[in-house]
């Protein structure tokens, strides 16, 4: 275990959570210092461990997931067991929980009876569409999140059915910006006299709130944007290009940077037209764009073309397969690529902590843990003994 040095250092997580949004808030806030504490069904656990590529019968996602966390084992489907998580959370400073509107309440774990008992309590409450209005339960994972949300539409290459983006970006777009919320509700209750709050957030306002300028241009010209592939419509160029080994990415759209692109792969002619010297103008001519530069990148091969580009100032890049990404230096320089070993034994790479505190910076400081691996110290902490402890065990409510 190493030494914890991050910012949340005395700030402790109760997570009531499961699978991602959730969790992966409780894993920022944890990776920041917090001390997170996670209830987990007992037998099964958090349904993760199961999730993906199994290692020993636990997913190798499970070890970025839940570092951090000790997990505590009860069964909230019994009146014991949610007592028992009433009492952990009055000990909290903040409690994350993913469940559907109205199931915290059905165990008497209402925000208004636990500030009762802890005022200064914070409620961070993720959920597929919030805990008001029409559709508030309605069952909602992150796709669909995505999907209301507005992302799912421009996915895609237009008149095909629209593509997913290949993780479960919506449960971690609710996750940070419900980490944000907490951050600020924990500001002002150190300002403002310890007060806490709840945080409402939808995984499909989570998704809206990234969708750039979708609603103001409808609102002001009717306009929806559709798929377009590997290009951004109206900031031209920025695409994919073809090369003689694969695809770069090319985002020449500044006004210089367009001029030093067209030089770089020897069009002046393009590079001096005034009618191109404006984003508005080259958006006009996106493929006829395109296609100039299409013609020199399929010539090359993709570390010839970056070169080119980067003696030029001009922002390119390769499509980074996961290979790709542990194999480069600057991830390793940057400590973005640690190396955790498993309880059973395995070592395993992991994405590292951010983001990155110069001060107080955030660290991994120990494994994911086994199903109810603190559940004995934890209640202990809590006040109970060694028989009440025994007595819920052999009752099936703990593990």
């Amino acid at each position: 275990m190493s030494k914890n040095t991050g910012p949340l250092s005395g700030i402790r997580v109760l997570e009531m959570g499961q699978l991602i949004a959730g969790p992966f808030s409780a894993k920022t806030l944890g990776d920041l210092g917090a001390e997170v504490i996670k209830i987990e069904p007992p037998e099964k656990g958090d349904p993760l461990r199961q999730w993906r590529l199994l290692h020993e019968g636990t997913s190798v996602w499970w070890e970025v997931q839940s570092r951090n966390k000790q997990s505590v084992a009860i069964d909230l489907r019994q009146p014991e067991g949610q007592q028992l998580a009433y009492r952990l959370a009055i000990e909290a400073d903040i409690l994350i929980e993913n469940f559907r509107p109205g199931t915290l309440e059905s165990w008497g774990m209402s925000y208004d009876n636990l500030s009762r008992d802890n005022p200064g309590l914070i409620m961070l409450r993720i959920s597929g569409y919030g805990q008001t209005g029409p559709y508030r339960d309605l069952p909602g994972f992150g796709a669909i999140g995505e999907a209301m949300g507005g992302l799912r539409h421009l996915t895609g290459q237009p008149g095909e059915v629209p593509v997913r983006v290949g993780l479960s970006i919506g449960d971690t777009l609710a996750a940070l910006q419900g980490s944000i919320g907490v951050l600020a509700a924990l500001f002002e209750r150190e300002k403002n006299g310890g007060q806490g709050q709840v945080i409402d957030m939808a995984l499909y306002e989570a998704v809206f709130n990234c969708t750039e300028s979708l609603l103001p241009e409808f609102s002001a010209f009717g306009a929806i944007r559709g798929p377009a592939g590997s290009a951004l419509p109206g900031i031209t160029p920025s695409n994919a290009y073809p090369c003689l080994n694969g695809y770069v990415l090319i985002a020449g759209n500044g006004d210089s940077i367009y001029q030093r692109l067209m030089r770089a792969i020897g069009r002046e002619d393009l590079a001096a037209d005034p009618e191109l010297a404006s984003n508005k103008g080259r958006s006009l001519h996106a493929e006829r764009i395109d296609q100039a530069i299409s013609a020199w990148t399929q010539r090359h091969p993709i570390e010839e073309v970056l070169q080119t580009l980067a003696h030029a100032s001009v922002p390119a890049g390769k499509i980074y397969t996961i290979k790709d990404i542990s194999d480069d230096p600057h991830y390793r320089a940057r400590e973005m690529i640690e190396t955790v070993t498993t309880a059973n034994g395995l070592t395993v790479d992991v994405p590292g902590v951010i983001p990155k505190l110069s001060r107080t910076p955030g660290s991994i400081r120990h494994r994911a843990p086994l199903l109810g691996e603190h559940t004995q110290v934890v209640l202990q902490q809590l006040g109970l003994d060694e028989h009440t402890i025994d007595a819920l065990k052999d009752k099936g409510i703990i593990q």
